[in-house]
């Protein structure tokens, strides 16, 4: 009977310790530098330079707004407008105001709503690429949570996965971040 009962405190006991262990590799936190990885990441650099080009087409595009506003002030403030007709010359302002709210709104508003789409629309699958594989690299090695290091201020111990998702992702990691997990000389 002593030995049925050891047994089953025995058996108890090595469940229970299963079960905490399980339970601690469960509660397994990393946490990932989003920034860092998506700035790492070659889909970005070309999504960076594709930016730089559209914005350059937008900043000539207002250019030329611009220029098309000045050409027709100068005409009507020309002295050929002494022939225009009072009729002509409201019309000829009017085109010129509207011309010149054209210029404005897309200075002011319309470039920097399209290059906040066009920015969004680059980055939305780079985005997309870096949470899966985050999530893929966090269940790959035991992780129930994966923090964004950027909102954190304070947090219980937890691993930095960054390092292991640029290896998923065949990145080679930036010289800082190297040099960080790099072994110490001495050790």
């Amino acid at each position: 009977m002593k030995r049925y009962f050891v047994a089953a405190i025995t058996l108890g006991l090595l469940v229970m310790a299963s079960k905490t262990n399980a339970q601690n590799a469960q509660n397994k936190i990393g946490y990932i530098s989003l920034q860092e990885l998506i700035s790492a990441m070659p889909e970005y650099k070309k999504a960076a330079a594709e930016m730089q080009e559209y914005q350059k087409a937008l900043i000539q595009q207002g250019t030329d707004y611009q220029l098309e506003f000045i050409r027709k002030d100068s005409i009507a403030r020309s002295a050929d407008t002494l022939k225009w007709t009072p009729a002509l010359k409201e019309i000829k302002r009017k085109e010129l105001n509207e011309l010149y709210v054209k210029w404005t709104n897309f200075v002011n508003q319309e470039a920097q709503q399209l290059m906040n789409k066009h920015e969004q629309d680059l980055l939305a699958p780079i985005q997309q690429k870096a949470v899966q594989t985050s999530q893929a690299v966090a269940k790959e090695n035991g992780y129930a949570y994966i923090l964004p290091k950027e909102q954190l201020i304070a947090f219980p111990n937890a691993d930095d996965i960054l390092l292991l998702v640029f290896k998923k992702l065949n990145i080679a990691p930036p010289a800082k971040e190297a040099a960080a997990t790099a072994p110490k000389a001495g050790n």
